[in-house]
């Protein structure tokens, strides 16, 4: 709270005595609280001490933590449930160089990530160009916490979830020139994610940065003074768009498992319908992929569903999942109306508590946040199995 006064009395003293201003620019975040919105103090005995936590999970996690959270007018609730949860998105980034590493993914002397022609590669170069461009500009803008967010979303979600399934059969293939360029765009957007990742975990990224340099080309510098990323034009908009289908096809697949109760291993049989010239032949050529990664038996192509099939709209396609012979189709609908019966009574007390004004005048303001959110959990819950519902009951 004093920050705002201490600077200011450095900036007239400095002008004062100097003549020169000490500071261009000043950043204050928000209050550090605890977990549930109050203000730390031994008195309330709920201080985190952060060698502590630090002992507990590593700087770099904490560090992570705090500038994902620093959203700007808004204070910081933090818990070490958070904190564990970016240790474990570090320890996931070592696996992923790992995984790099044994596959011989290594550094090649004058690799030019627009030469490269495997549309998964064109696409993981365009998304590191388009990450490192958001990361940029959220770090230029002061939004901290939107540029760990943008690193987090692209290793997590894009780099190690998707790139690193969909180069598995390229790496394992036959064809020499595709692995090389496979190796090569890989160590290269590894390289990216150190250099994009370094502002806010740096021990872990530079320790990555010196082992990755054991193979190939020697390193002109150490990651801290490594050249930021510059935008160089990456991105091919046929590669993005195919790459899209292919991750919407699996995850709309995955997620009607999911909702079924489709068990883990069984692999199911799909059938297609109304699908264009250009969807049959992205199957077609990813066809090994999706397989894999749904957890498919075959593929083919029908004119209509049959009877206990769930069906998917993809695009301009219709997926569909014969279901009846993996799944009690009555008895996963009465699970489904249960669940929801649950939710929609857990709404309503919700509701009750929310518009009673003597709760919300007495309550504790992180009490009644998390009614809140506890709401908003319910209602994403609703929706997701009133869709199951409704695939069930097309199917029927």
């Amino acid at each position: 709270d004093i920050l705002f006064f201490w600077v200011a009395r450095m900036m007239m003293m400095g002008l004062h005595f100097m003549e020169e201003v000490p500071f261009h620019t000043v950043y204050i975040h928000a209050l550090v609280r605890d977990e549930k919105g109050q203000k730390m103090s031994k008195t309330k005995g709920n201080v985190i001490d952060p060698l502590k936590i630090i002992d507990e999970y590593g700087a770099d996690a904490l560090r992570f933590t705090l500038v994902a959270m620093a959203a700007q007018g808004r204070d910081i609730k933090l818990a070490t449930s958070r904190v564990e949860g970016y240790r474990n998105f570090g320890t996931k980034l070592w696996n992923a160089a790992r995984f790099c590493e044994m596959n011989e993914c290594v550094r090649v002397e004058g690799f030019d990530p627009t030469k490269v022609k495997e549309t998964v590669n064109k696409w993981i170069a365009g998304e590191a160009e388009r990450t490192s461009t958001e990361i940029t500009e959220a770090i230029e803008a002061y939004r901290f916490n939107d540029a760990a967010n943008a690193a987090y979303r692209f290793v997590w979600n894009v780099f190690c979830d998707w790139y690193l399934e969909f180069i598995k059969p390229l790496l394992m293939g036959e064809n020499e020139e595709a692995k090389a360029e496979t190796r090569a765009t890989a160590a290269w957007a590894l390289d990216r994610i150190l250099l994009m990742l370094h502002p806010f975990m740096p021990f872990i990224t530079e320790e990555l940065w010196e082992r990755t340099a054991e193979k190939g080309p020697a390193r002109e510098s150490m990651l801290v003074t490594a050249n930021w990323p510059t935008r160089i034009g990456l991105g091919d908009a046929a590669a993005d768009a195919e790459m899209d289908w292919v991750i919407r096809f699996i995850s709309e697949v995955r997620s009607v498992r999911a909702e079924m109760n489709v068990p883990a291993g069984a692999k199911v049989a799909l059938l297609i319908k109304d699908a264009s010239a250009e969807s049959l032949n992205r199957l077609e050529r990813h066809r090994s992929l999706i397989d894999r990664l749904a957890r498919l038996s075959s593929v083919e192509v029908a004119t209509e569903a049959p009877h206990g099939a769930i069906q998917i709209v993809l695009d301009e396609a219709t997926l569909i999942l014969p279901l009846a012979n993996l799944i009690d189709v009555d008895a996963e609908t009465a699970r489904l109306r249960k669940e929801l019966g649950k939710l929609e009574g857990e709404v309503k007390k919700i509701d009750a508590k929310l518009g009673n004004a003597k709760f919300l005048a007495g309550a504790p303001e992180h009490v009644v946040e998390e009614q809140r959110e506890r709401k908003a959990g319910a209602e994403a819950a609703i929706a997701k199995f009133t869709d199951a519902l409704k695939r069930l009951e097309g199917a029927a």
